[in-house]
């Protein structure tokens, strides 16, 4: 049975942007093999939006940054939206009856499942 965790990682000031935001080479690697455990994500559509940014190489990026989005473009993700009409590679639009869906992920799946979106809205 999957277990779903929410998380958030930004800033303090809430600004996220991949090309400027840099961690440290630990903290980095925490991430890498966080990616790379998880049973797959579940994001809400302005995440996956910042999130999409490792669906394309780019030249500038180090070993580790490719090593990152070989582990994201791995794992399933989920995209909860009604405005996007499709999502990328690995990925399955959810637009509605999202419990349903959830349950269904949580039932048929083994391990963790990240959930994650930058605000939280109560339903």
């Amino acid at each position: 049975m999957a277990t779903f965790v929410f998380g958030m990682n930004q800033s303090l000031d809430g600004y996220v942007d991949h090309s400027e935001m840099r961690t440290g080479p630990a903290l980095f690697r925490h991430w890498i093999e966080h990616v790379r455990d998880l049973t797959g994500s579940v994001y809400g559509r302005r995440m996956y939006e910042v999130m999409r940014y490792w669906d394309e190489d780019d030249p500038e990026w180090s070993d580790e940054q490719r090593e990152f989005a070989a582990a994201w473009r791995r794992q399933p993700k989920w995209v909860v939206s009604r405005s996007l009409k499709s999502v990328g590679p690995n990925a399955t639009l959810v637009g509605d009856d999202v419990g349903a869906v959830v349950r269904d992920l949580k039932s048929r799946l083994d391990g963790e499942i990240a959930v994650s979106g930058p605000s939280w809205h109560k339903a």
